[in-house]
C-alpha cells in the first residue's frame, strides 16, 4: 500500500503554500507513484488534505488520484474540517471507514485532531474503538493510523502541536501482541524508528509531506530542501512490515527559505 500526507490544496490550483504549488507537488508524487512498479492495492490519505477548508481542495484530491485506480482510505488532520472533509472526500474509489480489513491485518484510520487547535489528542472514544476492532478480530495483525505525531520529532517548535498523551498512548496500544505499527504525517519529515513494547518491537512511522518538508532537528521554524515524497508499505503475512519512504526525482520544488511560519 502507499501512504500519502499533507498535501494542503488550496481551492485555487495555482495556489503556494511557502513557495510550493500544492497542486503541482502532489501530482508529482502521484506520477513518482504511478511510475514505480510496485503493486499497491491501497493508498491511505493521512490527514490535511486541505489547508483553506475549501469545497474544491477536497474535490481536487479526489480528482488527482483518480488515475491510479486504487481505493483510497482517509483521515482528518489539523487543518481538515471532518465535516467538510466527509461531505466533499466522495469517490467511487474513496473510504472514510475506521476499519480496514486487509488479509490478514486490521487496519485502523484514527481521528487524533482536536477542534480549533494545532496539535492532537488520542480521544478515549479512539482508544475503545482499537479495543473493540481488535477484540472482533484477535487472529489479524494490526497498523495504526493517524495523522499527529505519537512522538517528539525533536523540533522544538513543531513538538508544540504533538499529540499531547502520545506517550501514554504508545504504552496503551503496545500492549496489544496484535499492534504491529503505529503510522502518522503532520510534521512533513520522515521518521522510521521502534517502540520495544511488552510483546515485541512496534514500527513508528513518519511520512514527508506531499508539499513542503519542515528540516529536521531544528529548534525553530525551517523548511527542507528535500522533494515532495510518499511512503510505500507491504505489510508480510508474519506481522513485520517492510517500508521505504520515496521522493519526488529532480530538484522542481523550492520552497520559500525565508518564511518564518505558516
Amino acid at each position: 500500500m502507499v501512504q500519502v500526507t499533507d498535501p494542503h490544496l488550496f481551492a485555487d490550483p495555482e495556489a503556494q503554500l511557502l513557495g510550493v504549488n500544492t497542486a503541482q507537488s502532489l501530482n508529482a508524487v502521484l506520477n513518482t507513484i504511478a511510475a514505480v512498479d510496485y503493486p499497491a492495492h491501497f493508498m491511505l490519505a493521512t490527514g490535511d488534505i486541505s489547508q483553506d477548508y475549501s469545497n474544491e481542495s477536497y474535490h481536487s484530491f479526489v480528482d488527482a488520484i483518480a488515475p491510479l485506480k486504487i481505493p483510497c482510505h482517509y483521515l482528518p488532520g489539523n487543518h481538515d474540517d471532518p465535516r467538510i472533509m466527509n461531505l466533499h472526500m466522495q469517490g467511487d474509489n474513496v473510504h472514510g471507514q475506521k476499519r480496514v480489513l486487509a488479509g490478514n491485518w486490521q487496519i485502523i484510520m484514527l481521528d487524533s485532531t482536536v477542534r480549533g487547535r494545532p496539535g492532537g489528542h488520542m480521544s478515549e472514544a479512539e482508544l475503545t474503538l482499537i479495543d473493540r476492532a481488535i477484540e472482533a478480530e484477535p487472529n489479524r495483525h494490526t497498523l495504526l493510523v493517524m495523522h499527529h505525531n505519537p512522538v517528539l520529532a525533536g523540533c522544538a517548535w513543531l513538538d508544540q502541536h504533538c499529540m499531547d498523551n502520545g506517550s501514554d498512548f504508545i504504552q496503551q496500544v503496545s500492549r496489544y501482541r496484535q499492534v504491529k505499527g503505529l503510522l502518522w504525517g503532520h510534521i512533513h519529515q520522515s521518521v522510521d524508528t521502534v517502540h520495544l513494547g511488552p510483546n515485541g518491537p512496534v514500527k513508528l512511522m513518519a511520512t514527508p509531506s506531499t508539499c513542503i518538508q519542515f528540516k529536521p532537528k531544528s529548534p525553530y521554524f525551517a523548511l527542507d530542501a528535500l522533494q515532495p515524497g510518499y511512503r510505500l508499505l507491504e505489510l508480510k503475512s508474519d506481522g513485520s512490515i517492510l517500508t521505504n519512504v520515496y521522493r519526488v526525482p529532480g530538484e522542481n520544488f523550492s520552497p520559500d527559505n525565508e518564511a518564518g511560519g505558516y
